[in-house]
């Protein structure tokens, strides 16, 4: 179980990708993160620093004034470019339907996942939807059974 199709290299709010498996039709959707929190505020140590003891330490040896510089520069240019809403942390949501009904909207998700990141090509969406495929896959087979239950205790027959 798998899927075929990736998400691109530049995703928007919206973007899905999606598979079948063992009947269902599972899609992962880019759903944009309503946590305002700017990448410092949510990331210990996105600032590098000189202090060994702190988040974002650079690590000892030759040419830390140099490494530092260029840690410095990145991080600025991650900041800046968030800023410009040039790229955003987004959840991965995962939901399930069968035969054209959605079982369940909201089968998986992970959140706080950077989407667009300077230098990513956002190879790592797909992956995260991969690894959540099987529980959507769960809860998709257990809305099944909820449905089917339902029915049978209302009296419906198919």
């Amino acid at each position: 179980m798998t899927f075929t199709e990736r998400f691109p290299t530049f995703v928007c709010e919206g973007d899905n990708i999606s598979c079948e498996v063992a009947g269902f039709e599972i899609t992962a959707q880019i759903v944009r993160d309503d946590c305002p929190d700017a990448p410092d505020e949510r990331q210990d140590g996105f600032w590098p620093s000189l202090y060994k003891d702190a988040p974002g330490f650079i690590g000892p040896g030759n040419n830390w004034r140099e490494r530092f510089a260029q840690a410095q520069a990145r991080a600025e240019a991650v900041m800046e470019a968030w800023r410009k809403d040039e790229w955003f942390y987004c959840g991965i949501v995962l939901f399930v339907a069968l035969e054209g009904v959605t079982l369940d909207a909201h089968a998986a998700s992970l959140w706080g996942i950077e989407a667009n990141y300077p230098g990513s090509d956002n190879a790592y969406l797909t992956q995260v939807a991969q690894e959540l495929l099987p529980e959507a896959l769960d809860a998709g087979r257990a809305a099944a059974r909820r449905l089917c239950a339902a029915l049978e205790t209302s009296g419906a027959r198919a």
